[in-house]
């Protein structure tokens, strides 16, 4: 238990963020790491796998760490503050009971779906207070003993979340994104080893390129080509921690050009391929 103190503001962090130039995020994951993204203000879309959600204030986000994810502002000349929490989801399993898991809200859900959790007022003021405890017990200044409710606050949150998540209405709202482009994501995420031209993906959802790639840049404030790009380095990475050779990965994320995959991979990523996956094998 004393390790979690000596690494706890690496284990959880805390960030609350406040700016009227945000800068834009690409497509991302967190590996090793789970997300909640508490809502404030701004105009902004958020992409989940193959969702989009208009936020509004109050809205909670959950993503664990294989959920595809980025934010798309609509506005550059607007205020945007939000609450962001990462967390290494090992440390949450210390704290389970028997009859409640602290990760069942980022389990207990089909993947990409379900991510966000639509708080009431009283919801909003209950998890503002819980937000404010811990940014105060994060500061340097803070008293002795603060780690221990920094933590303890922590675990409170995960319980109100799983409350909330647990209680909230199961019936999808009516989908932002387009059924074309919800089919477009799920032939992309079942055919990452073919060929994903625009070719191919235009007689997939019978839709001209040029408006295919308009249409995908609106909703997700990214282009196809990104997309199915950080798609195939997720599916390397999960391939290279299981035991796959570098040359199979490469076929099999869909890189048919071996030096252009250990080039990309190792622009994406900040290692080649056969030295992230002795990295794995360390951890």
């Amino acid at each position: 238990m004393q390790d979690i103190y000596h690494n706890l503001f690496d284990l959880v962090t805390f960030r609350h963020s406040v700016t009227h130039t945000p800068v834009p995020l690409g497509f991302h994951q967190h590996q090793d790491q789970y997300e909640i993204y508490f809502f404030l203000t701004g105009d902004v879309h958020y992409f989940i796998e193959k969702q989009v959600y208009q936020l509004q204030y109050g809205d909670l986000l959950i993503m664990h760490s294989n959920e595809l994810h980025r934010p798309n502002f609509q506005s550059k000349k607007q205020r945007y503050e939000n609450v962001v929490i990462h967390f290494n989801p090992s440390l949450a399993e210390h704290f389970n009971a028997t009859h409640f898991d602290l990760l069942g809200c980022f389990h207990n859900r089909a993947f990409g779906e379900r991510n966000r959790i639509r708080l009431s007022q009283p919801q909003i003021d209950d998890i503002m207070k819980l937000y404010e405890r811990m940014e105060l017990h994060r500061r340097p200044q803070a008293q002795p003993g603060s780690d221990i409710l920094y933590l303890s606050t922590f675990i409170e949150l995960l319980v109100f979340i799983n409350r909330a998540f647990q209680n909230q209405d199961k019936q999808e709202e009516p989908a932002v994104m387009p059924d074309k482009l919800s089919a477009l994501f799920a032939y992309i995420d079942e055919n990452l080893d073919q060929d994903l031209s625009l070719d191919v993906l235009e007689q997939v959802v019978f839709m001209n390129r040029s408006y295919l790639c308009r249409l995908f840049k609106k909703h997700t404030g990214s282009t196809i080509h990104e997309h199915i790009l950080f798609k195939r380095i997720a599916k390397a990475k999960q391939l290279l921690r299981e035991g796959s050779t570098v040359t199979d990965t490469c076929q099999l994320a869909g890189f048919n050009d071996y030096s252009n995959f250990i080039r990309t991979f190792k622009k994406a990523v900040g290692l080649p391929p056969r030295q992230y996956q002795a990295q794995q094998r360390r951890v």
